[in-house]
């Protein structure tokens, strides 16, 4: 097995403080010791992780999301995702639940595509994403009514080479999205040349920190 892979560590914690408390995010402030330096001082975004869904449909198109994201001040095409902000809910049940409550559509085949840190320097967001194929549409009686910024969702089914020329070109700019769409490419690619798609099951182990762990860096009500 190669040796090229991302180390879990916990160094020596010498405090450790929510120094303020947001509507939606935390901040914490620690101070820690590394072998290398200590007394380091970093403030960072308490954040509790998500999950996020490549759909493919029969045709090998890929499922995005049009949403309104106020910090960058523009609507994004994206895939499903969602928070994980049910206390002791699997990734693959979060997942499931936000497939049906953004996108209106339950899988029949689930995998594990990726697991990522979105802005390690500052943020403790992990997020995993799965590819998610044999879809259905939700039956009406369990429709989600979407509200907020998601009352706005526009969907388009989105070849691959469209996608990914639309990430090549800067047209679409989520990260996540982006991911996506080269890993759905590049498992197609894999599918059709009879090789190994090299994805991993629903239960496999992540090496990432879960930010649900931490009740007190959730926001106050």
């Amino acid at each position: 097995m190669s040796d090229l892979h991302d180390e879990a560590y916990t160094p020596t914690i010498t405090a450790s403080d929510v120094v303020y408390h947001g509507a939606v995010w935390n901040i914490r402030r620690e101070t820690f010791d590394l072998p290398e330096a200590t007394g380091l001082v970093r403030d960072m975004m308490a954040h509790n992780g998500a999950v996020a869904i490549a759909c493919v449909d029969e045709q090998e198109k890929i499922l995005l999301i049009q949403q309104y994201r106020h910090p960058v001040r523009a609507r994004l095409w994206e895939v499903p995702a969602g928070l994980l902000d049910v206390p002791g809910e699997a990734l693959i049940d979060a997942a499931k639940r936000e497939l049906a409550e953004e996108a209106d559509l339950r899988a029949g085949r689930w995998e594990v595509l990726t697991d990522s840190c979105l802005t390690p320097g500052g943020s403790s967001e992990s997020i995993r994403l799965y590819l998610a194929r044999d879809l259905e549409l939700v039956a009406d009686e369990d429709l989600h009514e979407r509200s907020e910024e998601e009352a706005g969702f526009k969907f388009r089914w989105a070849s691959l080479d469209e996608a990914l020329e639309a990430v090549s070109a800067g047209e679409i700019t989520n990260s996540i999205a982006q991911l996506a769409i080269l890993q759905v490419a590049r498992i197609l690619r894999a599918e059709a040349a009879g090789e190994s798609t090299r994805t991993r099951s629903v239960d496999a182990p992540r090496r990432l920190i879960d930010g649900r762990e931490s009740s007190s860096d959730r926001p106050r009500d």
